[in-house]
């Protein structure tokens, strides 16, 4: 999972690319990366986040009106700076790109692109793979000047080869800003207006904040199998080029996007009161015992606090929060997690002395986290402690995008409730039903009707991940994490 921005603008872009990054830090902490255009690119990328990496000198050094812009977590390839995006090719034209997604056949584009174009993928991202065919069937038009007729039949190409999750923003030199987004629609992409000249500034961004932050507005969503060209003429052309089921991914609304954010017409804090409102009928059903009810921030306040509400609770913030500690669930390494729990959390041990608590956290994925407070909440002294996932359980790898892709990682890929109680160390386990989560969104949004629930269902949207293309995934994932505690020994 990460954050794209692309601004087409009337000044230089920098610094509305700098605060548009800082509003979807939250969406990759691992690196992150500028290029701009002026007549040539400019960039720069880096590991770390947004703050650490950019400084003065380069706000003087990326110039020029044109640039995207990145934050990343991995999900293929590591944590190396020279896997950070945006990517470039020098030809056709000259054209950069970023994309919020994972690329399920990487490996078999990867070979085909060098035995059948002899173009070499020389990182492990997989954004260079689109890039790439992009590139390729672009170049296959042999145009002079670029038409939107090219662009969309580039796209139809990188269609009718790239299998997975991929929401894209690229820039041809001298010719335009392109935003696309797969054929299902699974990672989440609008883009918006700026009437701040003679021509308007256009922007596109994973996520609604990013484009409010730099006062952009008009904001639409990029459809699914919908690709956008803004041409050198500030002209925005946009064409249907897929006509697959809209499958946007759950996991958006449970944990990756901002409350304050708009994902495909949902707004994140209205679906997570939602959330909040219908686990607190499947709380009701247990007929626990419970004093009060404390959050796991951030994520889960909005729900726990609606939770308190329905059933009438005493609700308290009892867990503060270290807010320079970054979110525990994208951290590279498992190593990194665990040991940042009790320095990202501490308790209020007079809340928790002597009552029956009720945790409520947004889902339960390898369960290391949980397990950590918890300890920490009955060394204060709880009498029970229960935890209230208001996302059903995650059993399946994702190929789309969240870093969780081998089966090993999830506990309760072969438990039930009780001993993923026992597992985590709480006197019960209380989930959402994924009938319930789906609800929770259209209740927001009606015309949803299919989603990306592959997580929860094991029913892999794009239809075409076979066992094979599993197991490459699990390989290279775990070989990902081998080679991270290599680093850190």
């Amino acid at each position: 999972m990460c954050g794209v921005l692309g601004l087409y603008g009337n000044r230089d872009v920098f610094t509305d690319l700098y605060q548009g990054l800082l509003a979807i830090q939250h969406r990759g902490q691992d690196s992150a990366g500028i290029i701009t255009y002026d007549g040539r690119f400019h960039t720069k990328k880096g590991n770390g986040l947004v703050r650490d990496i950019f400084t003065a000198e380069h706000a003087k050094r990326l110039r020029g009106h044109i640039g995207i812009g990145h934050t990343r977590y991995p999900t293929i390839g590591g944590g190396r700076g020279e896997d950070a995006q945006p990517f470039q090719v020098n030809s056709p034209f000259g054209i950069i790109m970023a994309h919020n997604g994972n690329v399920v056949n990487y490996a078999e584009l990867k070979t085909l692109l060098f035995e059948k174009y002899h173009r070499l993928l020389n990182s492990d991202n997989d954004v260079e793979s689109i890039l790439n065919v992009f590139a390729q069937e672009l170049a296959h038009q042999k145009a002079r000047e670029l038409r939107p007729e090219h662009i969309f039949k580039a796209v139809r190409g990188v269609y009718g080869k790239v299998i997975g999750s991929y929401s894209v923003v690229a820039y041809i030199a001298e010719q335009g800003l392109v935003a696309f987004r797969d054929p299902f629609g699974i990672k989440p992409l609008v883009w918006g207006v700026r009437r701040d000249g003679i021509v308007p500034s256009f922007a596109v961004g994973s996520e609604s904040v990013s484009l409010n932050i730099m006062n952009f507005d008009e904001i639409q969503n990029i459809a699914a199998g919908q690709a956008i060209f803004i041409d050198k003429d500030r002209t925005v052309h946009a064409k249907q080029l897929a006509h697959c089921h809209h499958s946007p991914c759950l996991f958006e609304w449970v944990y990756f996007a901002r409350p304050d954010s708009f994902i495909d017409g949902v707004n994140v804090y209205r679906c997570r009161i939602n959330l909040g409102k219908l686990l607190a009928e499947e709380i009701k059903k247990t007929g626990l015992h419970i004093d009060v009810v404390v959050p796991v921030p951030d994520s889960a306040r909005d729900a726990a606090i609606e939770i308190a509400r329905k059933l009438d609770l005493q609700y308290r913030e009892a867990l503060v929060k270290n807010r320079y500690i970054g979110r525990t669930f994208i951290m590279p390494a498992a190593s990194e997690r665990e040991s940042s729990v009790r320095m990202k959390l501490n308790p209020i041990a007079a809340e928790f002395k002597d009552k029956d608590v009720l945790l409520v956290d947004d889902s339960i994925v390898r369960g290391n986290t949980s397990r950590a407070i918890v300890e920490m909440v009955r060394e204060c002294g709880a009498k029970h402690v229960y935890l209230a996932s208001y996302s059903p359980p995650l059993r399946f790898p994702c190929v789309y995008g969240i870093d969780m892709q081998t089966r090993t990682e999830f506990i309760a890929r072969d438990r039930d409730v009780d001993q993923i109680a026992k597992r985590i160390g709480v006197d019960k386990v209380i989930y959402q039903t994924l009938d319930n989560l789906k609800k929770a969104v259209r209740q927001e949004n009606p015309k949803l009707k299919h989603f990306c629930a592959a997580c929860f269902d094991g029913n892999y949207v794009t239809g075409d991940v076979t066992p094979e293309m599993l197991k490459t995934i699990e390989n290279e994932r775990q070989g990902a994490q081998n080679r991270q505690l290599e680093l850190n020994i």
